[in-house]
């Protein structure tokens, strides 16, 4: 299996919570789970799947720790890795920018030579739009803990799988 490298931002440990999971779906260690909110971008060159999850805040931004870690990551040539995203945000609340941070981030890293991996079918979801939502499809996992937490531990397992047979 290729190097994995998990990167999140989280603010209330909702999004921390999910990346542990997902780590621990994919034999990840805990040395290879960072947040970004003191990790340098730099530590990403040693990853070839690197998995990146934040939340979203207001209307529809970036978790706080996310601005310059992504900026630095974005200034990276990643051609060669593979990136599958994942991101928590409130479909009820907040249903026009359901984790909207997902696709700012991955609006954010086009053109770095990446190829993004894990998207998901939306069909199961319920939220009014999202920039996480491309062509008819999500470029990652979305969690809505708030609502719909009693999904959580399924998508998790899911998209994990789904993952495993794409790297």
């Amino acid at each position: 299996m290729k190097k994995i490298g998990i990167f999140y931002g989280s603010t209330t440990g909702t999004t921390e919570s999910v990346a542990e999971q997902i780590a621990s779906h994919l034999g990840v260690g805990s040395s290879e789970v960072y947040n970004v909110g003191n990790t340098d971008a730099k530590v990403a060159e040693e990853y070839e799947l690197l998995i990146l999850g934040s939340s979203t805040w207001g209307s529809g931004e970036l978790q706080d720790d996310w601005y310059d870690f992504l900026e630095q990551l974005a200034g990276k040539n990643l051609s060669g890795k593979k990136i599958a995203l994942f991101g928590c945000g409130d479909a009820m609340s907040f249903g026009s920018t359901f984790c909207d941070a997902v696709g700012i981030i991955y609006e954010k890293l086009q053109g770095t030579g990446a190829t993004f991996i894990g998207t998901v079918d939306p069909s199961d979801y319920t939220y009014d739009a999202s920039t996480a939502e491309i062509d008819g499809q999500l470029v990652g996992l979305l969690i809505d803990e708030n609502n719909e937490a009693d999904k959580t531990e399924l998508r998790i397992q899911n998209w994990t799988d789904a993952l495993k047979k794409e790297i």
